[in-house]
């Protein structure tokens, strides 16, 4: 993860599925802007039971 990014995987969650629906068109923007690794990001909101679904553009 990167230090623009919160540790909590809760807070995490709601930071990038704001940013998505704001800001960046997909996942793949949001990490190359922020220079966040997508593979982890992936992983930590897996571990919560969330996935990203391209077509909503968010974590679900």
């Amino acid at each position: 993860m990167n230090n623009q990014l919160p540790q909590d995987k809760m807070m995490l969650l709601s930071v990038i599925n704001t940013k998505l629906r704001d800001q960046y068109p997909d996942l793949d923007a949001l990490c190359e802007d922020l220079g966040a690794d997508k593979n982890e990001i992936i992983q930590a909101l897996g571990s919560i039971g969330y996935e990203y679904n391209p077509a909503l553009n968010r974590f679900c």
